[in-house]
């Protein structure tokens, strides 16, 4: 499996991400299109990011009855992504529905991964707000295990905890890691974060990085400077 940095567009509308783009003359990143953008510009920020030839995560992270993620699926298995989520949190039988909604009348469908615990998540946070007692750890270990169970592709996950996500659900089991940061840079409201060139020895498929490349002076060699030591 070939590992890739994915852009997080996380702008509040259509102007402001498409010049965004224009930055990349050469490049064609993989661009994660998260609540905020498709909010703000609907679902043809999709078709038109698609169309300019960016692979795209639509980073919607469901979470609902499993007939409603089900017919979500449904209506987003239309548009041309090549990855899109929901919350293990909404277990397994609504992992197995997101699967049916998403998948096409020809079988095919964009991969699907699901959000494990949030980067901002800490152990205290998880037991006095959750009232989850086991270690975050465990508790990240376990849902992964029930996305593999319900057949999805993969999940969001810190950085840390890729290679464990492995050994628990195999090689082949895909690895979305965000509070992914610069060794020289601010880490922001992530808790469990660490460099590019960290989670690549730690075994992440994907980061996905936002704030250190959107907000960069130079935003096209700080997505340079992630392929260098992420991917090559």
């Amino acid at each position: 499996m070939g590992k890739d940095v994915i852009i997080a567009c996380d702008f509040a509308g259509k102007d402001e991400a498409l010049a965004f783009l224009d930055l990349f003359k050469e490049e064609k990143p993989y661009v994660k299109i998260g609540m905020e953008l498709f909010y703000g510009a609907g679902p043809e920020i999709v078709r038109e990011i698609k169309k300019r030839g960016h692979k795209i995560f639509l980073d919607l992270k469901l979470h609902d009855i499993p007939n409603t993620v089900k017919k979500a699926m449904s209506v987003l298995s239309h548009l041309d992504v090549d990855m899109c989520n929901l919350h293990a949190g909404g277990t397994i039988a609504m992992m197995e529905a997101a699967i049916e909604g998403l998948t096409r009348p020809d079988g095919t469908r964009p991969l699907l991964i699901a959000v494990t615990q949030l980067t901002s998540t800490s152990q205290e946070r998880m037991e006095n707000d959750l009232l989850i007692k086991e270690p975050l750890d465990k508790v990240v270990m376990h849902y992964a295990h029930n996305a593999k169970v319900a057949g999805l592709d993969g999940v969001v996950c810190s950085p840390l905890e890729a290679a464990k996500v492995h050994e628990v659900c195999g090689d082949n089991f895909v690895t979305v890691t965000p509070g992914v940061r610069f060794a020289d840079g601010d880490i922001g409201d992530q808790v469990r974060v660490t460099t590019p060139e960290r989670a690549k020895e730690i075994g992440s498929d994907y980061i996905v990085v936002g704030r250190p490349i959107t907000a960069a002076a130079d935003p096209v060699a700080a997505y340079r400077r992630c392929v260098s030591e992420f991917v090559d």
